[in-house]
């Protein structure tokens, strides 16, 4: 691939303020939008980086995918992984998927967990959307580490055959009996969707007449602690989990009409 035909951009706390953020790029004065900013500015402290793919197309160069990755230690996702420098998200849009640029994302993550002596680079992953699929890690080689119910797996691939693996975070399912009253949310900022989806979350919940709140996930170590492996956004109804990514007003309606009132 003639490195011309694309470029790879790092992100960080310098020039955020000029480049932004991938996700949401369009809407930049969404409320969602502008967590991910702070998110992000706060985070960059932490460590955290955030590599922009840009594709060379007929007028110019054009944000096509994005990497976001930090030290395991400040993880936004339910694992362990101290050593490990854990990928948030990767993702690559449209028509220059299948191209080789997730494994050019994936190799800078490698560089740098190499370059600052870890033992590795880990991810959650799923093959029911939102999270990263476990295809591009099982083809640069990452071994898997640890699964959970119903459909999360944890990959890693280690610098040294005797470093220990990362493992999801276990978690009492007697936590749950505390909400077992209406519509619950847990939502941090680590993603922009979720604004929008507390807000018809709330709007659905005023028309059932349910109760309804919203429990703020504000750090790296209540994400590891959640309720859910994601880590940043779960949604719950009478202590059972829904979804663990933003829904919409009508699938929610949708699953709530199918449960015993």
């Amino acid at each position: 691939m003639d490195q011309s035909e694309y470029k790879i951009v790092d992100v960080n706390a310098a020039n955020f303020d000029e480049l932004g953020a991938f996700c949401v790029k369009s809407k930049k004065k969404s409320q969602g939008y502008k967590d991910k900013a702070e998110w992000m500015k706060k985070r960059f402290r932490e460590g955290l980086r955030y590599k922009v793919l840009y594709v060379r197309e007929r007028k110019g160069f054009a944000s096509r995918g994005f990497i976001e990755y930090i030290p395991g230690e400040f993880a936004w996702r339910g694992i362990s992984a101290a050593g490990y420098m854990v990928i948030h998200c990767v993702w690559v849009v449209g028509r220059n998927k299948g191209k080789g640029y997730g494994t050019k994302l994936l190799q800078l993550c490698l560089d740098d967990a190499k370059m600052e002596g870890m033992n590795g680079v880990a991810v959650v992953t799923s093959e029911r959307t939102w999270l990263p699929k476990k295809g591009l890690f099982v083809k640069n080689r990452f071994e898997l580490a640890d699964s959970m119910p119903p459909f999360f797996e944890l990959y890693a691939k280690r610098f040294n055959a005797d470093a220990p693996l990362p493992t999801f975070n276990r978690i009492p399912e007697s936590r749950l009996e505390k909400y077992a009253g209406g519509l619950v949310v847990f939502k941090s900022d680590q993603c922009p969707y979720s604004s929008a989806s507390v807000r018809h979350i709330e709007e659905l919940a005023k028309e059932m007449g349910l109760p309804f709140r919203v429990e703020r996930i504000e750090n790296c170590r209540q994400a590891q602690n959640m309720l859910h492996r994601y880590g940043t956004f779960c949604v719950l109804f009478n202590g059972e989990i829904v979804t663990y990514r933003p829904i919409g007003k009508k699938d929610l309606q949708e699953y709530l009409k199918t449960q015993k009132p």
